[in-house]
């Protein structure tokens, strides 16, 4: 048996979250994969948003729309090789050729010509990336940890990713100017390659260590692959009114947080792109600071002791705040101070939220929905949001301050989905017999 080692922090973090002695391992697994798929994105994200301000707000919004297509694609190929691949391969093989992808960047943009371009390309390839490798890794927590085990272990999870968000914007900030925007692209690639002998650890502590808290069976279809065909997510998502009202949620998360995205992007736009990159990674730093502590102090008890609706409408109802503020007064430091706010409360408490509604659903609809929901849901939310905001700025003249309050209006919006959402969630809206929502039709 796995023997816990005496230490006050470790103490003290088993007694919040009631980690028990055959959960270590795979809790701190998780809590390192988490913790350096986020450092590799972080490190690209400041990169990544120093860009969009050299572009017009048309342009970015074209790029948006072309990142849902681009998403669909990747949804189709993800759900073709789910079909044909045991998921225990799919996750290592994903990240492994999202590594080599910044690798290629790397290279690509020491010999390219076309600088804009490629540029472009590098913008919609991390924004897909982005989504994706976080939906992949919530399904491997899904699949690896019940939903007992979630309830008490997710949020110490999501810590490593707010831990890991600590540390790659610090890159960044510290070394922008120095070693180059390209050479982060490297930077990036190491740290995916990092987590793919996690990934088969986690698989064999699955076996040994959780087998008798683990649900057995899931994929019992041939090669252990999640079988049906690669468009069954959508039919899925469809099928099913809860994971509507989910996609939903999500929808008026993007176009609040698209936004706040823009009117950032036009703020910063007087500012150098090295500096950018450094104020933005400054502002990830501080973000992600505040996330680790929250979700090791604060997530678990808003859940458990005040419930779903609570853990779901508090951002959205912080959010009116802050889009009043920002429409007074529209500078930097607001700017700053709302995103902090929109971004610690998702991170560490709207998303862990999020990822729990999942346990409501059938096992088929959470592996072939899910991402369908994370990715091309998300994207799409980005295009539509994207237009909008263009219509708006560049189309009708509205300011930064008009912006703002159809922002506030959308987030007292958000805030009535999320009570729904919660209410479903906590029992109110559910058969009183079953735990999950019936398994959505088959997709013919």
């Amino acid at each position: 048996m796995f023997t816990l080692t005496i230490h006050p922090l470790l103490k003290l973090v088993r007694k919040m979250a009631g980690v028990q002695p055959n959960e270590w391992r795979a809790t701190l697994t998780s809590f390192s994969i988490a913790f350096l798929l986020m450092s590799a994105y972080f490190v690209l994200r400041p990169v990544r948003d120093a860009m969009a301000s050299d572009w017009s707000d048309t342009e970015v919004s074209m790029l948006w729309n072309i990142q849902f297509f681009v998403s669909l694609g990747l949804i189709a190929a993800y759900g073709w090789l789910t079909s044909k691949v045991p998921f225990k391969f799919v996750v290592p093989l994903v990240y492994a050729l999202f590594a080599g992808s910044f690798t290629l960047f790397f290279w690509v943009s020491g010999v390219t010509e076309s600088a804009i371009l490629m540029n472009k390309v590098f913008y919609v390839w991390v924004s897909a990336f982005s989504l994706l490798h976080i939906s992949l890794f919530w399904s491997l927590m899904s699949d690896t940890f019940s939903a007992d085990q979630g309830k008490r272990l997710f949020a110490i999870i999501a810590a490593g990713a707010s831990a890991g968000a600590i540390i790659g914007p610090l890159v960044p900030t510290l070394f922008a100017t120095r070693l180059g925007l390209e050479s982060l692209m490297l930077i990036a690639s190491l740290g995916l390659l990092l987590v793919l002998p996690l990934v088969f650890y986690l698989h064999r502590l699955k076996s040994s260590q959780l087998a008798t808290a683990t649900p057995t069976g899931r994929f019992d279809t041939k090669a252990d692959g999640i079988g049906a065909k690669w468009h069954a997510g959508f039919g899925a998502l469809i099928a099913t009114p809860y994971l509507l009202r989910i996609a939903a949620f999500i929808l008026v998360y993007v176009f609040l947080s698209s936004f706040i995205y823009f009117e950032q992007k036009s703020i910063l736009a007087d500012y150098p792109r090295a500096e950018r990159a450094q104020l933005l990674g400054l502002i990830d730093w501080a973000v992600n600071t505040l996330t680790f502590v929250t979700a090791f102090f604060v997530t678990g008890r808003i859940v458990n002791r005040l419930g779903m609706v609570v853990a779901l409408t508090l951002l959205p109802l912080l959010l009116v705040v802050g889009f009043i503020l920002l429409a007074i007064t529209p500078t930097v430091l607001v700017l700053a101070g709302v995103q902090i706010l929109r971004r610690t409360s998702n991170y560490a408490i709207t998303r862990p939220a999020r990822e729990m509604l999942f346990s409501r659903v059938s096992q088929q609809a959470r592996y072939q929905a899910k991402p369908v929901i994370d990715v091309a849901v998300y994207r799409g939310g980005d295009a539509l949001s994207g237009t909008l905001f263009a219509l708006l700025s560049e189309g009708l003249g509205l300011g930064l301050a008009m912006l703002a309050c159809v922002g506030a209006a959308l987030s007292v919006l958000w805030a009535r989905l999320g009570q729904r959402l919660g209410q479903a969630y906590d029992g109110r809206r559910l058969a009183p017999s079953s735990n999950e929502l019936p398994e959505p039709q088959a997709v013919k």
